[in-house]
Formats: C-alpha cells, structure tokens, sequence
C-alpha cells in the first residue's frame, strides 16, 4: 500500500478546502494565490464529482502513470495518489506548483512538471508513455492539448476531462450535424466517448458562466496510430477548412497547397473528382456527411494511388 504523504503544518485541512468556496478563498488570500483568467482556472469543489470522475478511470492496481492536466492544489491529486498511482502532474501556475510541491513533494510516487503543457509534455512522454489521463482543462486550450497529443502519437488507454459543454458537443457531435467537425474526426478516430456528466456552475470556484462536461475517452480496439496514413490529420482538417465548400472544391486546394514538394504533378493536382470516384464518393457531399471510415478510405485512396504520403 503506497503512503500518501500529509499536508504540511502549513497547509492545515487542505484536502477539505475545496468543499467550501468560502475556505477555497480564505486559503487563497492566506497564501497570496490568486486567480488567473488566462489560465483558464475554475476550482471542482463537488467533493463526488471528484470521486466519480477518478472511478471512471478505472484504474488498475499495478502502481498505473497517470497524467494530471491542471491540478490545481491537488484536489485530485490525492484522490489518485490514495489508489496507489503514480502521478505526473502538469501545473503552469507558479504559486498553485509550490503548494503541490510543498504537500506531495516527499512522496515518491508524485512528480511535478510546472510550465505550459502544450511545451512540456513531448518531453515528458520520452521519460515514460502513460496510460492514463485526468484533467479538468483549462478551456481556452483544452482543444489544442488533446489535438496536439493526438496528432503528436501519444494515445492514452484512458481519458477523463472536463470541458467546456460546447467543446464536449463537438468531440461527441454524429455525422450530418452542426457540431460535426474536424475535431469530432479527430477524436474519434481514435476514441470512443461517452458523456459522464454535466456541471453547472456552482460546481466550481469561480463558477464559470458557462456549463461544463465531464467526459470519458477510451481507447478504440484494434486502433493504433499507425493504422491512419500520414497524410490523414491534414487531409481532414483541410476538407473542413469551409464548411460551405463541397470535398470536391476543399479536395483541390488541400491538392494544390500540398502539391509543392510532395510527390504529386500538375496533371494530379487538378484530378479531385477522379480521386473521389475511386474513394467512392459523390464530390457534392460536404465533409460533415463523412464517417470516419470514408476520410480514412479517401486518405489511403490519395496514397495509394497517387503516391502522395502526407
């Protein structure tokens, strides 16, 4: 059984002070911690949504690394370290990072990463790959971290996040709806998610003036990164670059900027329709009528057939 190690004597109650937003605030002015909106930074304070967001992790016995996006003061922090994890938790706010290093620093199984995550955690990923993820994201950047480690291999067993309701619309959006984007693909391609619950914004301190969701991301089976062709991510991105625009006509200019460079000429540059009719698809669709499966099929028929490898 890993021991946690205690709060600090200066640090009195500190796993109880996020249940009160009146305690939360008095130990930030005690401290001269501050709030910063740039940070994006809104304290959990519903100690069982805590709770039911670390079970959904389902996180086995064997000592899991687990990574902690926005720890805060270490709320959950804890919650993890009680299950015997070994947690990297990555905080940018100078003040919140010297009280987690102050409470967990001595304890073996706790490592600190302080800076910006979108810098640091490359890596970090070289140290050791981690099969788990929590996080309440901040959501200013909460899209641009789960992109980037997508795109950028690192693939997680197990995802569970906070964010912004309309960002989790987004990630969980069908095809053929509004919020069907290139970020759905993207997060989808490689995980299924499911909705765990939705918070109002007495949830949190400050509470925010808009909701928040917390979802689960899981790992899809038989699906590695390796299963996409490079040229994949960009291909996707680009045939959603104008949504009004037919994957015909978004189809050319991903060709034509692609062109210089790559292994593609002029004559197959302009062949858009020809590549769809070998993909099978009618170039009058837009890319939110796509499944998965057809950018993946049109990405493999562009490598096949055209050479073009990303």
């Amino acid at each position: 059984m890993v021991k946690v190690v205690e709060s600090k004597e200066e640090y009195p109650g500190l796993s109880t002070i996020y249940d009160s937003p009146r305690a939360l605030r008095a130990f930030l002015e005690q401290h001269g911690l501050g709030m910063q909106k740039k940070f994006g930074q809104n304290f959990l304070i519903n100690r069982d949504v805590r709770r039911r967001l670390v079970d959904a992790l389902e996180l086995p016995e064997n000592q899991p690394l687990v990574w902690e996006i926005g720890p805060g003061l270490g709320c959950m922090t804890e919650l993890l370290l009680e299950r015997g994890c070994r947690v990297r938790a990555f905080e940018i706010d100078r003040g919140f990072a010297r009280i987690l290093r102050d409470t967990y620093g001595r304890n073996e199984n706790f490592e600190l990463i302080e800076g910006d995550v979108l810098v640091t955690w490359q890596e970090a990923m070289k140290q050791e790959r981690p099969a788990y993820l929590l996080g309440n994201l901040p959501y200013n950047i909460a899209s641009l971290i789960l992109a980037r480690m997508i795109e950028g291999g690192l693939l997680f067993k197990r995802m569970v996040v906070l964010v912004q309701r309309e960002m989790a619309e987004r990630m969980l959006a069908s095809v053929g709806t509004e919020q069907y984007s290139s970020f759905s693909v993207l997060c989808q391609s490689l995980y299924t998610i499911k909705s765990l619950m939705i918070l109002k914004g007495p949830s949190f301190y400050p509470p925010p003036k808009v909701e928040s969701q917390g979802l689960l991301l899981t790992a899809r089976k038989n699906i590695a990164l390796e299963s996409y062709p490079p040229l994949y991510w960009g291909l996707v991105r680009a045939l959603f670059a104008s949504r009004r625009k037919t994957i015909k006509n978004n189809l050319e200019a991903f060709m034509h900027m692609s062109h210089r460079g790559k292994n593609m000429t002029a004559e197959t540059d302009s062949s858009a329709a020809a590549i769809l009719a070998e993909a099978g698809l009618d170039p009058s669709l837009r890319a939110e009528n796509l499944s998965i499966d057809q950018f993946v099929n049109l990405a493999m028929t562009l490598e096949r057939c055209y050479g073009y490898s990303g």
